[in-house]
């Protein structure tokens, strides 16, 4: 059955962020919405000149998506950040996912000592996370409902609580066009993976919390994982 969006509040919500390491007072921010808290400096161009074409097909326009994403240009992403395949010896299982929060890598493992990697944003409290979890849930164009403890902080949120139905699907969404959902031990960790068109935030720290990834990205990833993927958060 599907998963209401909507987050706990109250004694739940401390109970909630046992996947986290960080105090339960971080859970707040974790669950602040994935919203960019600071607007980062004009995007920097890559090392390199030119990209490919893979880089280029990779990042093209999606005009069939339900809200249409317009292309990114690869030569304003890192290399490093770029979506691709890696050697990526690990003995975790085919289909687990990997988040290695300290290079801002978010790897898929496959076969033969093969891993996709994905550069991915990370919230200022998301160095202190770590754990092991399941993606229960999956969902195309997620709406987004604050929680009330958010909703007591930033009050103009309020138009979008659980009560007024969250904010809808759509380009302005904190979710994006894809979100997976992670729980453990059949609990909502309040933690999520993400896309975002804010491309320039991927390899840093600017987010109130989640894991992010280019649009493009996370709807890859969507369609590469599975419910009930074992996660991993190093």
């Amino acid at each position: 059955m599907p998963i209401e969006e909507g987050l706990p509040s109250g004694s739940q919500f401390a109970t909630r962020r046992r996947f986290l390491t960080g105090a339960a007072g971080v859970a707040a921010l974790a669950v602040a919405g994935c919203t960019t808290t600071n607007r980062p400096p004009s995007p920097q161009a890559a090392e390199e000149p030119t990209v490919s074409p893979s880089a280029l097909s990779a990042y093209r326009a999606m005009p069939e998506e339900r809200f249409p994403i317009p292309a990114v240009d690869p030569a304003k992403i890192p290399r490093q950040f770029r979506r691709q395949q890696v050697r990526y010896p690990t003995s975790e299982a085919v289909g687990t996912v990997i988040v290695d929060t300290s290079d801002f890598y978010l790897y898929l493992v496959q076969e033969n000592g093969m891993a996709m990697r994905y550069g991915c944003g990370l919230g200022r409290a998301g160095f202190e996370w770590s754990g092991r979890a399941k993606i229960a849930w999956k969902q195309v164009w997620p709406k987004w409902t604050p929680p009330d403890e958010m909703i007591a902080r930033q009050p103009e949120l309020e138009k979008w609580s659980a009560a007024n139905g969250g904010m809808p699907p759509g380009p302005m969404n904190p979710l994006g066009a894809r979100a997976l959902y992670i729980f453990e031990d059949g609990v909502d960790t309040l933690y999520r993976v993400h896309g975002s068109p804010e491309y320039w935030s991927i390899g840093k720290s600017v987010s109130s919390g989640c894991v992010r990834l280019i649009q493009q990205d996370v709807i890859d990833l969507y369609a590469r994982v599975t419910t009930g993927s074992p996660i991993l958060v190093t």
